[in-house]
């Protein structure tokens, strides 16, 4: 197989259900931790309702009780694994939220369970990559599963579009940036990321630094657009997200 692009693997394709019942597909990806494996992933993806009205997303009326990951496995790359994880334990949501900001933050992290045969490659929050300088009208990528498609395979569709507000502020005074690319139902919960093919590269000291290869920097989760008529999608940052696993 050719060289793959690591953030092509990366993204994962999930679905949500409820007892078997696809009710959703979304979009996934893997953090590690000293004592354990997440999935992070937007709320709205495992709760089934619509973040800021708490309204049912899916059509069938019925909220996910279950999650089916499909993994990459072990040693076989282009090949995947499918794994099914409970959400509730009792009735009692399995996943994670950020530690002072709640259900307000539309990102969650889920303890996994079932990895036998899995090839984990996650995100590493303590080093999200070289300190790409990434601005106002820079590209970023959005890797996922827009309408439930791949791009081959299961691996993650790239979306690219540019960052649409300063990295340095916080919109709606939560850590949350905007972005402005052309991503669909289905990419919720994609990593977003800075990648460069390589070269000279505009760093965040200022100055440029030359690369041998592709490089990426993880920007953050995307979570959907501010409104069904605009292109302007909203991402939670990087930090927020480290600041709930380091809460774990």
């Amino acid at each position: 197989m050719s060289v793959i692009a690591q953030p092509s693997v990366q993204s994962l394709f999930i679905e949500m259900q409820f007892n078997g019942q696809i009710l959703s597909t979304a979009t996934g990806f893997l953090v590690n931790t000293s004592k354990d494996t997440y999935l992070i992933t937007n709320r709205h993806n495992v709760t089934g309702r619509n973040q800021e009205t708490g309204d049912l997303l899916s059509k069938t009326g019925g909220i996910p009780n279950q999650i089916s990951i499909l993994h990459n496995k072990k040693g076989a790359l282009g090949q995947w694994v499918s794994k099914l994880e409970p959400l509730l334990v009792d009735g009692v949501p399995r996943w994670h939220e950020h530690p002072t900001l709640g259900a307000t933050a539309d990102f969650v992290a889920l303890s996994l369970a079932n990895l036998v045969d899995v090839e984990q490659i996650p995100y590493d929050l303590a080093n999200p990559g070289p300190d790409i300088f990434v601005g106002p009208a820079d590209s970023i990528s959005v890797i996922g599963f827009p309408f439930g498609m791949a791009a081959g395979g299961v691996f993650g569709v790239w979306a690219t579009g540019f960052l649409a507000s300063e990295p340095a502020i916080n919109y709606g005074g939560l850590p949350i940036q905007l972005i402005d690319c052309r991503s669909r139902q289905g990419q919720s919960g994609s990593p977003v990321i800075a990648y460069r093919s390589g070269g000279m590269v505009a760093m965040s000291g200022g100055g440029s630094a030359a690369f041998g290869g592709p490089v990426s920097k993880f920007i953050g989760i995307y979570s959907g657009r501010i409104n069904a008529e605009s292109d302007i999608g909203v991402v939670w940052k990087a930090s927020a997200i480290k600041e709930l696993i380091d809460s774990l």
